[in-house]
C-alpha cells in the first residue's frame, strides 16, 4: 500500500463525525460464509476516505450497523498507516525555514493524553488509530528509530515497539523505513 502524504491535521486524530463526514458510504450483499440470512440484506459495508481514497469494508456480520462499526475501525487504522502528516519532530527542526507551524489540535490533545503513559491501548480504544498515525509520523521523521522518539513522547522504546507489534501492519511499516535506512528490522515476535 502506497504512503500519502497530506496535510494536518491526520485523518486517524479528527473526532469521528469530521471523519465520517470526509467518507463515502456504500453497501451490498456480499457472498460467502454466514448462514442462510446473510444474502437477504445489503449488510456489507464500504467505507471510502474521499480526501486519500482509502476504503475500509466489514462483510461478516449480517448487521449493517455492526458492520459500519467494523468498518469505520478498519479504515482509521487503514488511515493510521496509509497516510503521512508532518511529524511534530519534523516541524520543529524545519522552523528556522519555514516559520513556525502549531501542532494541529487533534494531535495535540492525543499528544498530552499519552506522553508518560506506558500506551497500552486495547483494540477497542477510540484513540489507538490516532496514537498509531502520530507515533508513525514521528518514527517515519526519526528513520524508525523508537529510541529517537520514545523521549518526545516521555515513554520507553519498548512501549513503542510492543504498540507497533499489537498492530502489525505498522510495524511493517517501521521496519521498511529502516530497511531504507540501512537498519536491521525491530523483532516482531514477543
Amino acid at each position: 500500500m502506497p504512503l500519502r502524504l497530506v496535510d494536518p491535521p491526520h485523518p486517524s486524530t479528527l473526532d469521528p463525525d469530521t471523519l465520517w463526514k470526509q467518507c463515502e458510504f456504500r453497501a451490498q450483499r456480499r457472498g460467502g460464509p454466514g448462514g442462510q440470512h446473510r444474502n437477504k440484506t445489503s449488510s456489507g459495508v464500504f467505507l471510502e476516505h474521499r480526501p486519500t481514497g482509502v476504503v475500509a469494508e466489514a462483510t461478516e456480520r449480517r448487521s449493517q450497523g455492526q458492520n459500519r462499526s467494523v468498518a469505520f475501525q478498519r479504515l482509521r487504522l487503514l488511515l493510521a498507516v496509509s497516510v503521512r502528516t508532518r511529524s511534530a519532530s519534523d516541524r520543529s527542526t524545519s522552523e528556522s525555514t519555514r516559520g513556525s507551524e502549531s501542532i494541529p489540535e487533534e494531535e495535540a490533545a492525543i499528544r498530552s493524553r499519552y506522553q508518560g503513559s506506558r500506551l497500552k491501548l486495547a483494540a477497542d480504544n477510540p484513540d489507538r488509530p490516532a496514537v498509531i498515525a502520530i507515533l508513525l509520523n514521528d518514527l517515519h521523521v526519526a528513520g524508525g528509530q523508537p529510541s529517537l522518539v520514545a523521549g518526545e513522547w516521555g515513554v520507553t522504546t519498548t512501549s513503542i515497539v510492543n504498540l507497533l507489534r499489537s498492530h502489525p501492519p505498522a510495524m511493517e511499516l517501521v521496519n521498511a523505513v529502516r530497511h531504507h535506512h540501512g537498519r536491521p528490522p525491530l523483532r516482531t515476535g514477543r
